[in-house]
């Protein structure tokens, strides 16, 4: 079984930075692929970013903005959102699956096994 827990969500202006942090607990992390994806009121969960050893993708709405990085030795993902904007507003969750997968796919919610509660980013305009 895998644990995950977000921290580092909050309330920003737009055009401020914010970093994400997802702690994992249970198995080899280093195994992991691990995702972020997001949650806004009345829409669907949707890929933000994801990341097996230094391989990352992205959602072409945060590509050049947000970077995916992970620290195996510490079993942690991060997220670090800069440039934020008023739609980037969203419950966002940590996912992990406990095997490699094609970034081709890893955009996909449905391919992971483990989840976070979910932390709440919010920026005002």
């Amino acid at each position: 079984q895998v644990q995950l827990v977000e921290s580092g969500g909050g309330l920003v202006q737009a055009g401020d930075s914010l970093r994400l942090s997802c702690a994992a607990s249970g198995g080899t992390f280093s195994s992991y692929t691990m995702g972020w994806f997001r949650q806004a009121p009345g829409k669907e969960r949707e890929f933000v970013a994801a990341i097996f050893w230094n391989d990352g993708n992205y959602a072409d709405s945060v590509k050049g903005r947000f970077t995916i990085s992970r620290d195996n030795a510490k079993n942690t993902v991060n997220l670090l959102m800069t440039s934020l904007k008023p739609e980037d507003t969203a419950v966002y969750y940590c996912a992990a699956i406990r095997r490699p997968l094609p970034m081709t796919i890893a955009t996909l919610p449905q391919k992971y096994d483990y989840w976070g509660q979910g932390t709440q980013v919010t920026v005002s305009s």
